[in-house]
């Protein structure tokens, strides 16, 4: 850095020599002086960015800060042999070229109960998007009764899952594995039986094909509902300081999927330590700490660190606001359609807020794609709006 100040304490002299001329000498060095400004901002770039250093969007379609462009010695401790063994196992993955697909899909999974509530609005979302999507749906009480073509026949084998328990956890990676088996999804979105769409497919079908990172929601929470979750059973392998939270509700790219099938270390770690009644009377669930941990982790570069699926937190309750037929107006949906910022809300003592920006391949656009919790009764009026919604 002494060398390149040097070089530009050299410049603006040469640069004030220039000045000293007379005008009619001023005119002639134009293009030097030009060209001496965009070198040196060149070179106070390399000094920032130098090779090997994440790019961020500008110049990788990798994402930023991925794991693969770590430098060697950033482990401030000796890493356990399973760790080193997962560690490869992602880097590997990761290096490796996505399989290319001529007929790339969005693969759909449903975490549901049982019958989903709003298929009819799901049906119109699909219609004349045949071969561009796959749908899974688990659900874990009952079998659903479908009404909807599209979700026929696309069943997986289902098994119990209990609000908080790892089981949830479970059902997301039996939904995964069962997605993965076809070549053509190259994205998979998590949704619940709450969930609506908020843009119309084609949207929805470019923002998340065209991008080059996962929407896995991460946060650091310092308060009790975070960092009061984390337990020292957890280490070596997860670190305090490593421990993250977010929604369930991910959208994540190919590779990283097969990351999450291939990881053992961490989800048995988290299936052991994060539960509810730990030691203590705390709870910790898995379904909002596994994955944002162990992306921030692996690949905090790959991550966009908010969810496309919109939650309204801000009543600070256990659980997020529901909206009923007599909420659905046109400002509510236009307001979540034109979001672009996503807030986290802290449990700590300040009740302070995480705000992420949201920005899709280094442009800033809006964070939403679909949105929940909505009562079953408000289909009727979704399906109105859904089929003259201008800003879809």
């Amino acid at each position: 850095m002494k060398k390149v100040l040097a070089w530009l304490q050299g410049t603006r002299n040469l640069l004030i020599m220039v000045g000293s001329r007379k005008r009619s000498q001023l005119r002639r060095p134009t293009w030097i002086i030009a060209l001496i400004s965009l070198v040196s901002i060149f070179l106070v770039a390399a000094y920032i960015f130098p090779p090997g250093r994440s790019t961020c969007y500008f110049f990788s379609s990798k994402g930023c800060g991925t794991y693969d462009e770590l430098p060697p010695n950033i482990f401030s401790r000796e890493l356990t042999d399973d760790e080193t063994e997962s560690r490869i196992v992602v880097k590997e993955i990761l290096r490796s070229n996505p399989i290319r697909s001529k007929n790339p899909k969005i693969a759909f999974l449903f975490l549901t109960p049982g019958t989903l509530p709003f298929e009819r609005l799901w049906h119109m979302f699909f219609q004349g998007h045949e071969g561009r999507f796959s749908i899974y749906v688990h659900a874990s009480r009952e079998k659903p009764a479908h009404v909807s073509r599209y979700f026929v026949g696309r069943d997986i084998r289902s098994e119990s899952v209990g609000w908080g328990r790892f089981s949830m956890v479970e059902a997301e990676r039996r939904l995964l594995a069962n997605a993965l088996l076809d070549p053509d999804n190259q994205h998979f979105v998590l949704l619940s039986e709450s969930c609506i769409p908020v843009r119309h497919f084609e949207f929805v079908y470019n923002y998340l094909l065209f991008t080059n990172v996962s929407f896995i929601d991460c946060f650091p929470d310092p308060g009790p509902h975070g960092n009061g979750r984390y337990t020292e059973h957890m280490l070596p392998e997860v670190e305090r300081k490593d421990f993250r939270k977010g929604s369930q509700w991910f959208s994540m790219k190919r590779q990283h999927a097969i990351i999450v099938m291939a990881d053992n270390l961490y989800y048995t770690k988290f299936k052991h330590h994060c539960r509810p009644n730990m030691e203590g009377g705390r709870n910790c669930y898995s379904d909002e700490h596994y994955l944002p941990t162990f992306f921030h982790m692996l690949d905090p570069g790959g991550i966009a660190n908010w969810s496309v699926t919109y939650v309204d937190w801000s009543e600070g309750k256990w659980h997020p606001r529901s909206f009923r037929a007599r909420d659905i107006t046109q400002d509510l949906l236009n307001n979540i359609t034109s979001l672009d910022e996503s807030t986290h809300f802290q449990s700590d003592a300040k009740r302070s807020n995480v705000i992420t920006p949201c920005v899709w391949n280094g442009l800033r656009r809006p964070c939403f794609l679909f949105a929940r919790k909505f009562f079953p009764e408000s289909q009727t009026v979704l399906l109105t709006f859904f089929a003259n919604f201008s800003r879809l």
